[in-house]
């Protein structure tokens, strides 16, 4: 055969084969296996059948053999707390970094530290006033919590710290962050 009927030949063989027949990696068997633990824990596949398509994704050759163990499952949108950009000035190094300490400041002091960074920086600042106010409201909010609940309340401040840290971290970046179920009583 000559050379370049041999060349010809193979690009013919590669152009007949489909992205569907082309072999599947670990990376590409795992995500296919997530998405049956997921449906699996939804309640979309019971026990034998999870079991069954988890193994043939396990073997699986091609993308076409990985394709139809998830063709029925349509995927669930999961919600997800998206960082929000702030949609005024940029805030600047130091907007940041003070945003970032109202949030971090009220773990020891509760609402003082951000009410006085508030009143203080606020002014010149929007980014700083509105997550500062947002500190505020969180810090009075667990305290009215832990009042009304005659200081069972206390033990989120556990889950406080967590929260006013992650805040802090979202406002050194630049973006705002918005306690989920508090009262907005500081605007």
């Amino acid at each position: 055969m000559p050379r370049g009927a041999a060349s010809r030949s193979m690009k013919d063989m590669d152009s007949s084969y489909a992205v569907g027949d082309l072999r599947v990696s670990d990376a590409e068997r795992e995500s296919v296996i997530q998405r049956l633990q997921d449906a699996y824990a939804e309640g979309r596949l019971d026990h034998e059948e999870f079991d069954l398509r988890t193994h043939l994704a396990m073997t699986a050759k091609t993308r076409n053999d990985l394709g139809g163990l998830t063709y029925d499952l349509v995927p669930v949108p999961q919600p997800r707390r998206k960082a929000v950009s702030w949609d005024g000035e940029p805030p600047t190094g130091e907007d940041r970094m003070l945003a970032s300490a109202a949030h971090a400041v009220a773990v020891p002091t509760l609402f003082v530290g951000p009410l006085v960074l508030m009143l203080l920086s606020g002014k010149r600042s929007e980014y700083v006033r509105r997550q500062a106010a947002e500190a505020v409201n969180f810090q009075l909010t667990l305290l009215l919590l832990t009042i009304v609940t005659f200081g069972i309340g206390g033990i989120v401040y556990a889950v406080a710290w967590v929260l006013s840290i992650v805040a802090a971290v979202y406002a050194l970046a630049g973006n705002t962050f918005r306690y989920p179920w508090i009262l907005r009583l500081v605007k």
